[in-house]
């Protein structure tokens, strides 16, 4: 039993779309591993598909794509995912904590991308409201202005 937190990026509007799966939904990812694909039929998203880019588990470990396994280890990183230098450590090596590439229940969230896109519209699936943004122009501005004396 368990439960996760889907991070599902759109590369097509720029956009990324959060959604919980539960059991025993969620029990049908159990086993994939980072770069494999998985159905949009899970969170009903009919003719979607997406494929996992990675995750982080309860504790905020991220999943690292060349550590097969589902446990947690130490590993000497050097350059990028989960390590990121400054620039002046150019090929520095440090000890990271990282998750393995393999989902199991101790996973939290679940990034994801798509990979193959269905008819459903994404912003009324997921209730994303686009608020405008108000345009600048000096009438505007001078009637949003602190007034003299107020505070």
């Amino acid at each position: 039993m368990a439960d996760f937190k889907l991070v599902i990026g759109d590369s097509k509007t720029k956009r990324t779309y959060k959604a919980e799966l539960k059991s025993p939904d969620a029990d049908q990812l159990f086993g994939k591993k980072v770069g494999e694909a998985f159905r949009g039929e899970l969170i009903g998203l009919t003719g979607f598909e997406f494929q996992i880019t990675g995750g982080t588990d309860k504790a905020g470990f991220a999943m690292y794509p060349d550590f097969d396994g589902e446990g947690r280890r130490r590993l000497l990183l050097r350059e990028p995912p989960s390590y990121h230098p400054p620039k002046h450590h150019k090929g520095k090596l440090e000890k990271k904590t990282v998750r393995g590439n393999t989902i199991a229940n101790d996973i939290a969230q679940v990034n994801c991308k798509i990979t193959k896109w269905g008819d459903a519209d994404l912003m009324k699936h997921f209730n994303v409201v686009v608020k405008e943004k108000k345009k600048w122009s000096p009438e505007t501005a001078a009637a949003e202005a602190p007034k003299e004396g107020s505070q």
